[in-house]
């Protein structure tokens, strides 16, 4: 990966970041994308879109860093 994340760095965003938007619904498959974001433990704000397939069960479709809002210190 261009941004050197690990599945942990990932893991813990999905675990304790928010959804500040709307889901947005893919034209091509009619899947739902949610946008889940927050900081992963060195401080760099991650983006992870996802996918529920059900309940239980979810596709992980990106993950990216948005720099500008990483976290100081």
């Amino acid at each position: 990966m261009k941004e050197e994340l690990s599945f942990e760095d990932v893991w813990v965003v999905l675990r304790s970041g928010n959804i500040y938007a709307q889901a947005d619904q893919d034209i091509n498959t009619g899947e739902w994308k949610y946008r889940v974001e927050g900081n992963e433990p060195n401080g760099r704000w991650l983006v992870v879109v996802v996918s529920f397939k059900a309940a239980d069960t979810a596709s992980l479709i990106t993950v990216f860093c948005d720099e500008t809002r990483r976290r100081k210190g």
